[in-house]
């Protein structure tokens, strides 16, 4: 319940995803496409989070291209970080623009409770990187756009994202994530990776620099595990936009059934109840802060009271 009852001040963000990464452990980050998953995934035990670009477009109904803004990105981080209370790790796509824009973007993105954000070096119209024909940004144009972000942040971390291993190579990937921990980086994320000597080689050429992993479905990384990944050499794990999809596939699933039966009594079995939701957003914890507010009975299901009922009708006999 981190909106409204944690008020005494708590140590910004960005500093305490530092404590946690100089912590012994691969951290791992589950993607949160809203506030409702981030407290799930808080419930579940997670230390953080990840907040997705190509989840967050998913979730206004557009494709991952850049279309997003700046502000778009500010009001998912508002909701998730303020929500949680979580460290969220958030894609910031290409920063929004040239080292000025990113400035702007790096100072909304950690006004909106921003722990940490990636920069990829990408030009427009972006792509997601385990799609074909990515353009790439001229390495140093991309060192700039890094130096600007750090000399913007307050506490948050900058994470540089190289998709230059599917174009370029491994070696010349490596030669931009060694310019871009110059020009600041914190730590390094190297994208579509498409095996463990290659997890592990690029490790080794960047000793004692943080990496993340990305294990997304669906892409060209096969499945590892957040253990395998620390065998690797990597203090961050993400599954970007795995939650979505679980969510969008159950949602296609009740769509159909109501379309065919008229009714959405099928799914009843795989719905989180009243109750549980409740529970999960803290909805009672929320009208105690206010006395004038009356606690709220949650009205009993007609299973329920059939089942009531039943078990009245038992004791009469």
């Amino acid at each position: 319940m981190s909106y409204l009852s944690e008020l005494e001040p708590r140590e910004p963000a960005g500093r305490r995803l530092r404590e946690r990464l100089a912590q012994p452990g691969i951290l791992r980050l589950p993607g949160a496409h809203n506030g409702l998953a981030a407290l799930q995934a808080r419930a579940a035990g997670f230390e953080g989070v990840y907040l997705s670009g190509a989840a967050m477009s998913a979730s206004m109904g557009l494709p991952d291209l850049g279309i997003m803004t700046a502000s778009d990105v500010a009001f998912f981080v508002r909701q998730v970080a303020g929500a949680s209370g979580l460290p969220v790790v958030v894609d910031a796509d290409t920063g929004f623009g040239e080292a000025l824009n990113v400035m702007a973007t790096v100072r909304a993105l950690e006004a909106a409770g921003a722990a940490a954000i990636h920069i990829e070096d990408q030009i427009l119209p972006k792509k997601c990187v385990h799609l074909s024909d990515k353009r790439l940004a001229a390495p140093h144009d991309m060192a700039a756009k890094i130096a600007a972000a750090v000399r913007a942040r307050t506490d948050l971390l900058v994470i540089a994202r190289t998709d230059a291993v599917a174009g370029e190579g491994l070696d010349a990937a490596v030669a931009r994530a060694r310019l871009y921990r110059e020009a600041g980086a914190d730590a390094i994320f190297p994208e579509a990776l498409t095996d463990a000597a290659m997890f592990r080689a690029f490790a080794a050429a960047l000793p004692g620099v943080p990496l993340l992993a990305n294990m997304t479905e669906f892409g060209r990384t096969p499945p590892f595990t957040a253990a395998e990944f620390e065998d690797f050499g990597y203090a961050m794990v993400i599954w970007p936009v795995s939650s979505l999809r679980v969510a969008a596939k159950a949602q296609e699933e009740l769509y159909a059934t109501m379309a065919r039966d008229g009714a959405a009594t099928a799914m009843l079995p795989r719905m989180q109840t009243r109750a549980e939701l409740y529970d999960t957003i803290g909805y009672f914890r929320y009208e105690a802060l206010d006395a004038q507010i009356a606690r709220s009975a949650i009205p009993a299901s007609p299973e329920a009271a059939t089942a009531t009922s039943a078990s009245q009708e038992t004791r009469r006999a």
